[in-house]
């Protein structure tokens, strides 16, 4: 049986939807004015582990994830560059699909776009201002009035009283209080007129956080089963979402609270300002971000994912070189134990199996990844000390509900990876020096000269290239 944290109730809690075999869940996702960074790939992949596993245990899931396609940062970007709002939201928008698509992430079932839901938004602040929730400012902004609310700080176990304006809730004096947070949002006259809309508020745009729940109540209705985010969500976000979306429907607004754990950089919280910022795509692959030069590493990709998944989604996780250069050492042993095998195309896990039932068990513990890829090295132990194909095979299917073992080994191992062990290689050779250099070596072999043979073995191990002698007289090699 599922138990699943809720932040809610800082308890581990067995997991019963609303609704009988079927879950609702909504992710706040990404906001596109940028490329999506190391934070955001947590994020991604841990809730896409989250919508496997429920579908394997039988669920159906009906998987949402926002975004946020309209908002000041986007308004920045778009008077920075002089282009239209639409432009920059949909170049980023298709870099977040190709990014998720390199990590192995099953897309959401929708992804609404804000600005598809601004008369659903409307509707609530109207809801809300007929409950003494919301009132006009004298700039012409819409407010929401915290303190009408009575139960606000549930989430976050935050005191009104000590409590100050949160994270992108500016503190202005036409706010009756503080903490009051913005629903809508009057233009300003030198804003983009693709940042306006028409209401009977005047011209101006929806607020952050009416956005949520607006588009989760439209599209998933209430309650909802899962509600998940960033850790930095919790308060004043989701604390927000709670206050709007229970003040205008009354109930629960969502039964489970999920947050992953803080995603670190050098033990430091990534900033552009500490300069320890990174993107996924300069953390997995190489070339001009943002043109068709850019290219991933599916290595360095796939170790990214692995990186992320034998963490706990709730722990801090700390992005550091040699962190990194584990995670890739011990995917490649993962490769390693399945290189000699072959599968049939339609294998699946066998359930009988105690590995099988303890990697469930493991699962079923609030995602519990950390003991599930234990128990994936346990499987290859057994695979490569006994040639056992039924261990390989079931290291093969479990490893795919964790969208982990994509590729076919040998090309796996071809790719050069950044975080090998002896870190970036002194020279990168193409496949076809490979080829060239290991046929020399072959040749040397023949001729019984072995300085040239061990000279050319060394220069290909200082290259990163590993050769291994077959007993029928071939070479096989890999990247290392």
């Amino acid at each position: 049986m599922l138990h699943i944290y809720n932040t809610l109730t800082h308890t581990k809690e067995k997991f019963q939807p609303y609704h009988k075999g079927s879950v609702r869940m909504y992710v706040c996702g990404m906001t596109v004015y940028d490329f999506c960074h190391l934070g955001h790939a947590r994020v991604m992949i841990v809730f896409d582990i989250v919508q496997r596993w429920l579908r394997n245990i039988g669920f159906r899931v009906e998987y949402v994830r926002n975004i946020t396609d309209i908002d000041d940062k986007i308004i920045k970007r778009s008077l920075e560059l002089k282009k239209d709002i639409s432009d920059i939201t949909n170049f980023y928008i298709s870099a977040m699909h190709a990014d998720e698509r390199a990590l192995w992430v099953n897309s959401p079932n929708k992804e609404p776009r804000a600005t598809h839901y601004v008369d659903h938004m409307i509707e609530m602040i109207q809801q809300l201002e007929k409950k003494g929730l919301a009132y006009h400012a004298e700039n012409g902004d819409v407010n929401f009035k915290v303190r009408s609310f009575p139960s606000y700080g549930k989430l976050s176990r935050k005191d009104l009283d000590s409590l100050r304006s949160g994270e992108r809730v500016p503190v202005a004096s036409d706010k009756h209080d503080p903490l009051d947070f913005v629903l809508w949002k009057h233009s300003k006259e030198n804003d983009p007129d693709d940042s306006k809309w028409n209401s009977c508020y005047g011209i101006g745009r929806p607020g952050w956080h009416i956005e949520c729940s607006a588009m989760s109540h439209s599209i998933l209705g209430l309650p909802i089963d899962i509600h998940g985010g960033g850790p930095d969500l919790i308060f004043p976000h989701h604390e927000n979402e709670i206050a709007q979306t229970e003040g205008v429907y009354g109930g629960v607004f969502s039964h489970n609270w999920m947050h992953c754990g803080p995603l670190m950089v050098n033990d430091y919280k990534m900033s552009k300002s500490l300069n320890n910022y990174c993107t996924i795509r300069e953390a997995i692959g190489y070339g001009n971000l943002s043109n068709d030069e850019y290219c991933v590493n599916t290595r360095e990709a796939e170790m990214l994912r692995f990186f992320i998944v034998r963490n706990h989604y709730r722990s801090k996780q700390n992005y550091v070189i040699d962190n990194l250069i584990d995670a890739q050492s011990s995917l490649d042993k993962l490769y390693s134990a399945i290189i000699n095998f072959q599968f049939d195309s339609d294998y699946c896990v066998d359930w009988s199996d105690p590995s099988a039932t303890e990697f469930a068990e493991a699962m079923n513990d609030d995602f519990n990844t950390p003991k599930a890829v234990a128990i994936l090295f346990d499987l290859a132990s057994k695979a490569n000390r006994d040639n056992c194909v039924r261990s390989a095979r079931q290291l093969k299917s479990l490893s795919s509900i964790l969208g982990l073992l994509n590729q076919d080994p040998e090309n796996y191992f071809k790719s050069n990876t950044r975080y090998g062990s002896g870190s970036i290689k002194s020279v990168y050779l193409s496949d076809e020096d490979v080829e060239l250099l290991v046929l020399k070596r072959s040749q040397a072999k023949k001729n019984l000269d072995y300085k040239e043979s061990d000279y050319i073995r060394n220069l290909l191990k200082e290259s990163g290239i590993e050769v291994e002698d077959l007993p029928n007289y071939s070479t096989r090699w890999r990247r290392f």
